[in-house]
């Protein structure tokens, strides 16, 4: 390791405001700081036949060595065999003892919307029913059930972020059909807010503890800033409800750090309804006292990177 804050590399395939935050959050620790992105990551086992100190893995700006940790920003999306295959870049760094902020098995837990929602209601933690199927008839048999129970459905693509691709479903024929969302139907019981105005909050947590929170009002039911959404800060001391759901879904997911989604029900119950590996905290940074960028460093450093200070014994 060289520097105070070591050798890292940002995963990224567009740096922009959050990777120039990260940048300046790295070098007043004294990181040297590289962005580079999993689609230019390769494996060269060739190469480590012949020369036993290559790693066999090649990141761009860091040829012939590693790094001594990855800040996973960004994982670009494409055919199925091109995101495993920048996924196991992420596990074979952290398998040559790379530190990865964000790691391949949490960022698989919660890229996944199916699978997130099968940990999350696992570990008993309050989020909305949720259906996944490959079966057009079986999805539509739960359309018509929860449609005929005068309640509607959120169709979601499996793999999705910041609102896109979400459609309410009040009606039995309202399904789009399976094209739509690549063979597969992600449907979640539509959660109606406790208050006048579609709203939700985002709490973000680093290291099992939160640090930021904000309300998202937004001009329709899609509540993302990106969308439009309307940020206001929440003071997690006041909100011990919101605190307490989202550490402990972070916890049971097993991840760094992440952006939690929860909603409250007009009965007072409030669910977890998405939890992201890769947030983004433009809006919530906005609205909040916190530098979240140098807090995600700190805490990546300190745990990761840093050698443990001895004391001497008097």
């Amino acid at each position: 390791m060289t520097g105070g804050g070591g050798r890292v590399a940002i995963l990224t395939d567009d740096p922009g405001w959050h990777g120039a935050r990260l940048r300046e959050a790295f070098e007043s620790r004294s990181a040297e700081v590289s962005f580079a992105s999993l689609r230019d990551c390769r494996f060269d086992l060739d190469r480590q036949v012949r020369d036993p100190v290559n790693p066999g893995i090649v990141v761009p700006g860091f040829e012939g060595r590693l790094p001594d940790g990855v800040f996973v920003r960004g994982v670009a999306g494409g055919t199925l065999e091109q995101v495993v295959l920048r996924v196991d870049f992420l596990h074979a760094l952290k398998l040559l003892g790379v530190a990865v902020y964000n790691d391949g098995r949490a960022i698989e837990r919660t890229v996944d919307k199916a699978m997130t929602s099968f940990v999350l209601a696992r570990a008993g933690i309050a989020t909305p029913a949720t259906w996944v199927t490959e079966s057009e008839a079986e999805a539509r048999d739960i359309a018509a059930r929860e449609t005929a129970g005068s309640r509607e459905l959120v169709v979601k693509p499996l793999f999705g972020s910041q609102g896109a691709g979400l459609k309410r479903v009040s009606c039995f024929a309202g399904l789009p059909p399976a094209v739509e969302y690549d063979g597969v139907y992600y449907l979640q019981r539509y959660i109606e807010p406790d208050a006048v105005g579609w709203h939700d909050w985002r709490v973000f947590v680093i290291d099992g503890r939160a640090v930021a929170a904000m309300t998202r009002h937004g001009k329709d039911w899609i509540t993302n800033v990106s969308q439009g959404g309307r940020c206001e800060p929440v003071d997690l001391a006041e909100r011990d409800d919101l605190r307490s759901l989202a550490e402990h879904a972070v916890a049971a997911l097993e991840m760094d750090y992440a952006g939690v989604d929860l909603i409250r029900d007009r009965e007072g119950h409030t669910h977890v309804v998405e939890v992201n590996s890769i947030p983004a905290w433009k809006g919530l940074q906005s609205v909040s006292g916190v530098n979240i960028a140098q807090r995600l460093v700190d805490d990546f450093l300190d745990r990761y990177l840093q050698r443990p200070v001895l004391h001497s014994v008097a």
